[in-house]
């Protein structure tokens, strides 16, 4: 963002707020009403990640991902997008074959505040039998209509095609879902819906990717196949998101806090600065800036320059702040 600033000539206020395992930490919470307030106040939220090995346990009476369900749930950010592109010049950093990813550009649309991880009643329960987990799977017929609007508009101003993901053979709300879909394609005859069951979806998307143009999916299945099609990328690290699309919108990295690596400079800035892109482009409108560092990312890789996650075997691994700072320069 300072970058972006210098290069075009903007002052960026920038205010920062903790969230999850360190507002716990700080405040014993993972969401205090200061932060709440300060999300809501700004012109968009760049989130980091939450969450670790610290706070894992099971029995603890809040968790740091209570911190961002309730930030999103807040801030009303219910249509999650996430852009999969792969990169020519990281083909052979994929575990995937050069072939399989020929042609990829798909965008997967998750709905971001309800389904499994939001619903009532969730909880755990001593009975005579022993202890019973509860998790409920709840959507309103309104809350799958307005996910499913914005994948057929982004299905029409890109290729056309939008894929429902379901699992209407077993589950009611994804029958809903599935007639839900139906319904709207006749206000979109420019754009072809097919419905495909989530295992059938996670499987076709490591044989034809390139088939997949816009993807929408409920909560619980478009976490799974959005890390999935991670790989096509060749890593969570270079994955973007945003949701919203609006004042405030939400914009973060689809990857999580990669504790295992914390500290040792390894990590891939890429998809935090490519999120920033995206809320250049969506939030604040400066889609001219939102392009240069897209370059510059772009720019970057064709240089041969790789963080650890993708780089091949025999190359030189880039550190995390070199990396940051490559693309930084490249702004321009």
């Amino acid at each position: 963002m300072q970058a972006v600033g210098r290069a075009f000539g903007h002052n960026f206020t920038l205010e920062y707020g903790d969230v999850g395992g360190i507002s716990i930490d700080r405040h014993g919470t993972p969401l205090t009403d200061g932060v709440r307030e300060l999300a809501t106040s700004a012109d968009a939220v760049l989130f980091g990640a939450v969450g670790g090995p610290k706070w894992d346990d099971p029995s603890a009476p809040t968790r740091p991902e209570d911190g961002l369900l309730a930030l999103r749930a807040h801030l009303n950010v219910f249509a999650n997008i996430r852009p999969v592109k792969v990169y020519p010049e990281l083909t052979d950093s994929s575990v995937l074959k050069p072939h399989v990813l020929e042609g990829v550009d798909m965008v997967v649309v998750r709905e971001l505040t309800g389904g499994l991880y939001y619903a009532q009643p969730k909880g755990r329960t001593q009975t005579p039998q022993g202890i019973v987990g509860v998790d409920t799977m709840r959507y309103s017929e309104s809350e799958i209509e307005r996910v499913l609007r914005v994948g057929f508009e982004l299905a029409r101003g890109r290729r056309g095609k939008l894929t429902s993901v379901d699992k209407a053979n077993v589950l009611e709300t994804s029958r809903l879902w599935r007639a839900t879909a139906t319904r709207l394609a006749d206000e979109y005859p420019d754009v072809e819906l097919e419905h495909a069951l989530v295992d059938a979806c996670a499987m076709q998307i490591v044989l034809r990717p390139a088939s997949y143009d816009v993807i929408v999916a409920e909560n619980t299945f478009g976490d799974i196949l959005t890390d999935e099609a991670a790989i096509l990328a060749a890593s969570m690290g270079l994955l973007p998101s945003e949701a919203g699309a609006r004042t405030p919108g939400f914009y973060e990295p689809i990857h999580g806090t990669a504790p295992d690596i914390a500290g040792q400079g390894i990590a891939n800035p890429c998809g935090s600065i490519l999120s920033a892109a995206m809320m250049l482009r969506y939030s604040l409108g400066l889609t001219e800036e939102a392009a240069a560092v897209d370059r510059a990312v772009q720019t970057v890789l064709e240089q041969g320059y790789r963080t650890a996650d993708i780089a091949t075997a025999g190359d030189a691994a880039t550190g995390t702040t070199q990396m940051g700072d490559l693309v930084a320069n490249a702004i321009g």
